[in-house]
C-alpha cells in the first residue's frame, strides 16, 4: 500500500515540476536532478531510492523551492516522509 502512495506521490510531483515555467540556472539544475531522481524511483523501486544522496538531493531542492514555491517544496516533503516510513 506505502509503495502504491508513493508512486502516486512521485507522479504528482513530476507533474508538478514539469509545470514550472522560466526559472534561473540553478533551479534548473534542480529541477532536472529531481526529475531524474523521481524517473529512477518510480521505475527502479526500492534499489534506486536506497542511495543516501538522494535523500540529500531532495532535502536540498525541499529548501531551495521553500521559498518560491511552497507547494512543490511542500510535495517534496511528502515523498522524503513516505521514503522514510518505508525505512528508505
Amino acid at each position: 500500500m506505502e509503495q502504491q502512495k508513493l508512486r502516486e506521490l512521485l507522479e504528482t510531483l513530476h507533474q508538478e515540476l514539469g509545470q514550472l515555467g522560466t526559472v534561473d540556472e540553478k533551479t534548473g539544475e534542480v529541477l532536472a536532478t529531481l526529475k531524474e531522481d523521481i524517473s529512477k524511483l518510480v521505475e527502479g523501486g526500492d534499489e534506486a531510492a536506497a542511495e543516501e544522496s538522494l535523500t540529500e538531493r531532495m532535502n536540498d531542492a525541499v529548501d531551495h523551492f521553500e521559498e518560491e514555491h511552497p507547494r512543490l517544496s511542500m510535495m517534496i516533503q511528502h515523498v522524503l516522509d513516505s521514503l522514510a516510513r518505508m525505512g528508505l
